[in-house]
């Protein structure tokens, strides 16, 4: 058998202010900066940021 495929979480808000410890109009602007990962619309009225690509731009820092 093959090794096992860890799937992506998502994070709201919430989480991606205590992980990253910036403001709601920081993340805002460095996202439309192209600075920042672009969230990902889960639902009609919600949107996340995959942890795996917060990761990958905290690494980058």
């Amino acid at each position: 058998m093959g090794a096992a495929v860890q799937q992506d979480r998502f994070l709201r808000f919430g989480a991606v202010a205590e992980m990253i410890g910036i403001s709601r109009s920081t993340i805002w602007r460095l996202e439309h900066e192209g600075k920042f990962p672009k969230r990902v619309r889960i639902g009609s009225k919600c949107v996340a940021w995959r942890l795996s690509d917060l990761n990958s731009w905290m690494s980058s820092l």
